[in-house]
């Protein structure tokens, strides 16, 4: 049984349905509950939950940036070029415009978090099991 087996039904917010919409942009299985899709209002607002496993590709925001705010279990977020951090509840991440990054859940718990985000996402490749494998708290 994986830790933080609660999250998957929502800590704060609904972990919300299959994230069919970016799944090709995930290794594992994520789910998302939009919070905040106002076009009047310049940022989007979503609750992410990952499976075990679970992380997003590399990525960048364009224009923009992203803000994490994490809600439950444990989890992991990279920079390119840095060592990747360790993630709980209440940890706070704030991603700069044009900061090349991945998010996802630790190998053996559920994790949650808000995206807070603005500008426009650059998927780019996957973060390798090689890669993900090596970490550890």
């Amino acid at each position: 049984m994986a830790k933080f087996e609660e999250v998957k039904d929502g800590i704060l917010f609904p972990a919300g349905e299959k994230n069919k919409a970016y799944a090709d942009y995930f290794v594992g299985q994520s789910y998302l509950k939009t919070l905040v899709s106002d076009p009047a209002v310049t940022v989007g607002v979503g609750n992410v939950t990952f499976e075990p496993g679970c992380r997003n590709n590399w990525h960048i925001h364009h224009d923009g940036y992203q803000i994490l705010l994490v809600t439950g279990g444990e989890g992991w977020y990279q920079e390119e070029g840095k060592e990747a951090q360790f993630l709980t509840a209440g940890d706070v991440i704030v991603t700069h415009d044009g900061v090349k990054h991945w998010h996802g859940a630790a190998k053996d718990s559920w994790f949650e978090h808000l995206a807070i985000t603005a500008g426009t996402p650059e998927w780019l490749e996957p973060v390798t099991d090689e890669l993900y494998q090596t970490l550890s708290k």
